[in-house]
């Protein structure tokens, strides 16, 4: 879909920049990882002080 807009886009303009289309993409790319990452940080961080109670 995207495809097909950018090649209709540059069909109509001469010299269109993509430059926002792959800014959006990389956006939309990093928000699960990102989302991930913190999920696992603080999964880590929790079952550590739990680890660290039960040796106690």
């Amino acid at each position: 879909m995207c495809k097909t807009q950018v090649e209709a886009s540059r069909q109509e303009k001469d010299g269109y920049d993509t430059t926002g289309l792959n800014k959006g993409i990389l956006y939309l790319m990093t928000i699960p990882y990102v989302l991930m990452g913190t999920v696992g940080y603080f999964w880590y961080r929790n079952s550590k002080k739990k680890k660290v109670a039960n040796s106690r």
